[in-house]
């Protein structure tokens, strides 16, 4: 008895002298309030099951236990509730969860199978599996559609504002707006409010890896013309008789017009 006294005094002796303890060091470092110096061990905190750890009360802010149940693992606490220690595995798949998803052209997304992508590979367009119509009107033939950009002839080549990559949705809108009856674009609406009938050149995305698409599971591969949602300016001033449609046979775009019976394929970004 008399030498565990000697010991206690020894220990508090040297903690009032230099404010800091030393565990088999008899110089611990000036920063650490405890030094603890081993080749042979490590140290060892209090473990407990995730209910004793719940019954420690009052805890302090900072304390520290090792659960041995549940999520076991070594946990403190904040102020107003425990939190655990990620291990490095557990913050490198954190890490990799927070890093952009990139995708291929085939790849399934959004039910819809990928055939144009942007510059990032995160984003882009799909293409629903098979036809939503295989005999469908463009629809509004002779009817005046303010919102809806009109694409003149060009030589056969769709450009400008309602035949751009991008246009296609809003298309569909414009023309749902002013024409609510059109036909192809309520068969693309058909598949939910976020598909829709493609601009000229989304169209024309879908003929260019008609090949990759063609070879996905479960993929209805396409027939021969499809309708575009973009509307075809004559330049005569009078409502639009025609629209721009794509042979899936040999990639032509052309116009025709909106009272022809043609497949229309539904697609939505993503």
């Amino acid at each position: 008895m008399k030498q565990i006294f000697n010991i206690l005094a020894v220990v508090l002796f040297t903690a009032t002298t230099f404010a800091q303890v030393g565990i088999n060091t008899e110089t611990p470092d000036a920063s650490a309030a405890l030094d603890i110096t081993s080749t042979t061990g490590g140290l060892l905190v209090p473990r407990m099951t995730e209910t004793q750890r719940d019954a420690i009360s009052p805890a302090a802010t900072g304390l520290m236990i090792y659960q041995t149940d549940g999520t076991a693992g070594f946990y403190y606490y904040n102020g107003s509730s425990w939190e655990g220690y990620y291990s490095k595995n557990e913050v490198d798949a954190l890490i990799a969860n927070l890093q952009p998803t990139t995708y291929n052209i085939g790849d399934i997304v959004n039910g819809g199978v990928v055939f144009w992508l942007d510059s990032t590979g995160q984003h882009g367009l799909v293409c629903a599996f098979s036809d939503v119509a295989i005999s469908a009107e463009w629809g509004c033939y002779g009817t005046d559609l303010p919102n809806v950009p009109l694409v003149p002839y060009n030589g056969g080549v769709p450009v400008g504002l309602g035949a751009e990559i991008g246009d296609g949705f809003n298309n569909t809108n414009d023309i749902l707006t002013d024409c609510p009856t059109a036909p192809a674009a309520l068969a693309a609406r058909s598949l939910g409010a976020q598909w829709f009938l493609p601009s000229a050149k989304e169209l024309n995305q879908m003929y260019i890896n008609k090949t990759t698409l063609e070879g996905v599971s479960g993929f209805t591969a396409f027939s021969n013309y499809y309708w575009s949602s973009t509307d075809y300016d004559d330049t005569s001033g009078a409502a639009s008789t025609s629209a721009w449609l794509q042979s899936f046979s040999n990639g032509v775009q052309f116009v025709y017009t909106k009272t022809d019976l043609n497949f229309v394929r539904a697609v939505r970004a993503f």
